[in-house]
């Protein structure tokens, strides 16, 4: 039996319960592991063969799952492997950034079938809105009827306390401000006719990770996210922990030491927004680092001292992560071209073994597989998990 995905249903729940709860757990089983035959799926699950055969079926004719092709064994007959059908749910996910919106349509299989993008110098509301109530308009022409239909909702990625990021700090009448009046979910729900869920950006980046890249082979690890502004998920027990009010996994709220000996916090000393700061200090546009991933590589000169920069202040967040929870791996991505991603993540490697470690057990540092639009997709996943998948907490 998967230890992560599976456990014990109490007694008395009704039978129309425990068959919801089989065809969510078979459905998770198939994300998790990919296509896989009936009789493997019967001992994953610690369920007969005859009721996961039985949930098949049903699942099948629900256009939820579909047969891959035969696998030949040495004797008997072929086994046949079921696996998502991609059109079975599409769900919409919205990232609302520091310097991008995003919005993507995802699959069943987690595959961007659509997606928008909107870049601006500061994030303000009616233009967010404007953008996610366009962008799901036009997504839906495209679609057909019955893909329609199987739209499960809109998940959104959103930083916590957004009027907290004026980086001046100084502006009583800033922009910023106006998101404290916004209720997001309603907000939203109002001006897309779909039903919203809300996620914290980085823990919806994490999520992504876990569900459709390398999160899959770690049971336990934290999740660093380089955006304009540095965030991060944790992993514990094959699931992304959100904590009480969804804020677990705050890594950016991390103490640090800054330049001059004071005290700072990990988003102040690793986010892009540092690397944009200096390209302005030189009358360069700062935007081409949304706009055009290519610009990172001309930017050069400037990208290496922030990299080293960058890799020095994770290296030590990492090991403080792993002083409280033994993770085994820490993951590391962001909003940067895969080139810049693996550099960094290999200059991080290099910096914690010059680090104390006494007391510590050194995790294996790793970079993330989905990049820039983990945030956007983590989102789209939400309304999916909720419909057909077990709780988060389960996974």
């Amino acid at each position: 039996m998967d230890d992560g995905l599976v456990r014990s249903i109490s007694v008395g729940l009704s039978q129309r319960g425990v068959r919801d709860h089989n065809e969510r757990l078979l459905l998770s089983l198939v994300q998790r592991h990919g296509a896989l035959p009936a009789s493997d799926l019967a001992k994953l699950a610690g369920l007969s063969p005859p009721t996961v055969s039985s949930i098949l079926k049903r699942l099948e004719a629900e256009g939820l799952i579909e047969r891959g092709d035969p696998m030949r064994g040495k004797v008997g007959k072929p086994s046949i492997p079921m696996k998502l059908a991609s059109d079975g749910a599409f769900s919409y996910g919205l990232k609302i950034g520091r310097r991008s919106a995003e919005l993507v349509l995802i699959d069943f299989n987690g595959n961007i079938r659509h997606e928008h993008q909107l870049t601006y110098e500061t994030p303000i509301p009616n233009v967010i809105l404007s953008f996610a109530e366009t962008g799901v308009a036009d997504i839906t022409a495209n679609l057909t009827s019955k893909q329609t239909k199987r739209i499960c909702g809109l998940g959104v990625a959103a930083p916590f306390e957004m009027w907290n990021w004026d980086e001046s700090r100084t502006d009583t009448d800033s922009t910023f401000d106006a998101w404290k009046d916004v209720n997001l979910r309603v907000a939203l729900c109002d001006c897309t006719g779909h039903p919203v869920s809300l996620m914290n950006d980085a823990s919806a980046a994490c999520q992504a990770e876990h569900t459709y890249g390398r999160g899959k082979e770690f049971r336990d690890y934290a999740y660093f996210f380089v955006g304009a502004f540095v965030g991060g998920g944790i992993a514990l027990n094959n699931a992304v922990y959100e904590g009480r009010q969804g804020n677990a996994g705050a890594l950016g709220s991390l103490r640090s030491i800054g330049p001059n000996g004071e005290s700072m916090q990990l988003v102040d000393m690793a986010s892009i927004h540092q690397l944009e700061l200096r390209l302005k200090e030189v009358d360069l546009d700062a935007r081409q680092l949304w706009d055009d991933p290519e610009s990172w590589h001309r930017l050069s000169r400037y990208v290496d001292p922030w990299l080293g920069q960058t890799a020095q202040e994770l290296a030590k967040a990492a090991l403080s992560t792993c002083s409280v929870i033994d993770f085994e791996a820490i993951l590391i991505d962001g909003a940067f071209p895969s080139t810049v991603r693996d550099e960094l993540v290999s200059r991080v490697r290099r910096y914690v073994t010059t680090q104390d470690t006494r007391g510590l057990i050194p995790p294996r540092i790793e970079g993330g597989s989905i990049g820039r639009k983990a945030r956007a997709v983590g989102a789209a996943t939400r309304p999916i998990s909720a419909q057909f998948m077990l709780n988060a907490a389960l996974n």
